[in-house]
């Protein structure tokens, strides 16, 4: 008797202790390990790119250049170098290097506030060879569109990801003192201004259309009904009638041109939530706009055209638009708050044939910047509705994208190389599930895979490390205050999400992270110790007991 019960304690410790090894073989997280590969790529060149920037700074004032080899190389411009660049690659810092976040990209702050702005808090453009301003007088129509990018494209998705931080507290100085500028510009068309038939066509729809965007969000943010007044005032240039984009005849669907359909979707978001009554009175118009827009804007694939007679159904501009996901954007928010399936439709249209038709494709030539936002465009819209090819052509996409970057780490060496950093960010904290590794080493590797209501995760590293697994939280409401996370221009979608009010689950192949945790807990980071080269795996799931 005593033989037997000796024998079946040890077949329940070969049991127990081979399900818990087979729990974590290597094959389980293929998937995982693969995504760790991928992230920590996107991660290297994306910090490789920030810091070969740095070495072209300019060497009193530390500013960066808009270009790195003609006469612009002079100067620090402040809707490109400012808006494209620098913002991403102070986001690159706050993930990747503590010290450069804290030391370099904070200086550059403090410098280009105190040298660069103009018109009280606003930036005009910055000459390092005479210390000046490229213009002897400001001109307050390209202070306000230069303000209104810098906000939009940059210090924006900075506040979406990072929360409260000095790059904040820039941004709402300088919104705050937008309505000075506005004043002063009162009645006066941007059109011509801003290049009439060249570069910038539609300037007027761009501002607005950043304007509302940069008011829809800040309103949620501070809840100041202020700055949803301020939007609503130009929605009802647009929706009120008196400028119908339907009739136009040139309508930019490309970026420069397709921010105010955003911004009015944003808004149309917003009021359905603090004024139902005034996004009933905008609905048939908006709609109108975004049915107009798939009507007569899209070619046989589903993909958008650069530029459409709205009026007519003409087609102007027949090169197709890199940031098609942008403008999907705006018909998925209003799908989500009306339930028109037409506008979920265009999303599945527009992504059938990206494998067959669209891999290698010349996006604005083939520009860095065309690249950027097109895997931008479909990171976005696939963190709402994941779909296995659009999975594929991200994945190969990328890596022609990557292939772009120089040996000395920069890609263009113009100032969309900072969307280069922007995009390879965002598809690493894909392959990441929003999960980061702090502080992060070069050869740290971590990736992670949901499946089947799991989060699985790889972690591993040449030589020791010791550091903390955070998890990402609820940023649109926890930062924002959004009601509902809609999809919208250069954020930074969230992934696997630890809720605060949760408790969790965690079983490991190191068996000291075993054990039940909070919400806090994991975003507030667990402690991880690699001893060797050996990986970690981890598994989580949500507490039954919830």
């Amino acid at each position: 008797m005593k033989h037997f019960c000796y024998l079946t304690v040890l077949i329940l410790i070969w049991l127990q202790w081979g399900c818990k090894h087979e729990q974590f073989k290597p094959e389980d997280f293929s998937h995982a390990i693969e995504n760790g590969e991928q992230a920590n790529e996107g991660y290297r060149r994306s910090l490789n790119l920030t810091k070969a920037w740095l070495k072209h700074a300019d060497p009193e004032s530390g500013l960066i250049p808009t270009v790195l080899d003609n006469q612009r190389k002079d100067f620090w411009e402040v809707e490109n170098s400012a808006a494209d660049n620098y913002p991403f690659m102070v986001l690159a810092a706050y993930l990747l290097d503590d010290s450069l976040y804290q030391g370099e990209m904070l200086d550059i702050l403090h410098t280009e506030k105190e040298l660069t702005s103009r018109v009280r808090s606003l930036p005009d453009t910055y000459q390092f060879s005479t210390k000046k301003f490229k213009r002897e007088e400001p001109d307050m129509d390209w202070i306000l569109f230069g303000s209104a990018e810098y906000i939009k494209d940059g210090l924006l998705p900075l506040l979406e990801y990072i929360g409260d931080s000095p790059w904040n507290s820039r941004m709402m100085e300088m919104l705050n003192d937008l309505p000075y500028v506005f004043n002063i510009l009162k009645g006066i068309e941007l059109d011509d201004k801003q290049g009439g038939q060249g570069h910038y066509l539609a300037a007027s729809e761009e501002v607005n259309g950043e304007m509302l965007q940069i008011l829809s969000r800040v309103y949620w943010r501070t809840g100041d009904k202020k700055y949803l007044d301020w939007a609503v005032s130009i929605a009802d240039y647009y929706l009120g009638g008196e400028h119908d984009l339907t009739q136009s005849e040139y309508l930019r669907l490309r970026d420069h041109g397709c921010e105010v359909i955003g911004g009015l979707s944003e808004l149309y978001v917003t009021l359905n939530y603090v004024n139902p009554e005034l996004k009933k009175k905008y609905q048939n118009n908006l709609h109108k706009l975004l049915d107009r827009v798939l009507e007569v804007g899209r070619n046989e694939d589903g993909m958008f055209f650069n530029a459409i007679n709205s009026k007519t159904g003409v087609v102007k501009d027949s090169m197709i638009v890199d940031n098609w996901g942008y403008l999907l954007n705006a018909h998925y928010s209003v799908y989500l708050i009306d339930g028109k399936e037409d506008y979920r439709k265009a999303y599945f249209e527009a992504i059938k044939h990206l494998n067959s038709k669209y891999r290698n494709f010349k996006w604005e030539g083939t520009s860095v910047d065309g690249y950027a936002d097109a895997i931008e465009s479909a990171i976005n819209l696939y963190n709402r509705e994941p779909d296995a090819s659009l999975k594929d052509w991200m994945d190969s996409e990328i890596k022609v994208m990557w292939n772009m970057q120089k040996n000395d780490g920069i890609v263009s060496g113009v100032y969309p190389d900072g969307n280069f950093t922007r995009t390879s960010i965002m598809y690493s904290l894909w392959k990441t599930q929003g999960t980061h590794c702090r502080p992060w080493r070069e050869d740290l590797k971590f990736g992670a895979e949901t499946k089947e209501g799991e989060l699985l995760i790889s972690i591993k590293a040449d030589r020791p490390w010791k550091g903390k697994l955070t998890f990402d939280r609820q940023r649109h409401k926890e930062i924002l205050h959004l009601p509902i996370d809609y999809p919208r221009i250069n954020q930074f979608p969230e992934w696997f999400i630890a809720d605060r009010e949760k408790k969790y689950v965690l079983v490991s192949s190191n068996q000291n992270l075993n054990g039940q945790y909070s919400g806090d807990e994991l975003i507030e980071g667990i402690t991880i110790n690699l001893e060797d080269d050996r990986p970690v795996f981890i598994k989580i799931r949500l507490d039954s007991e919830n």
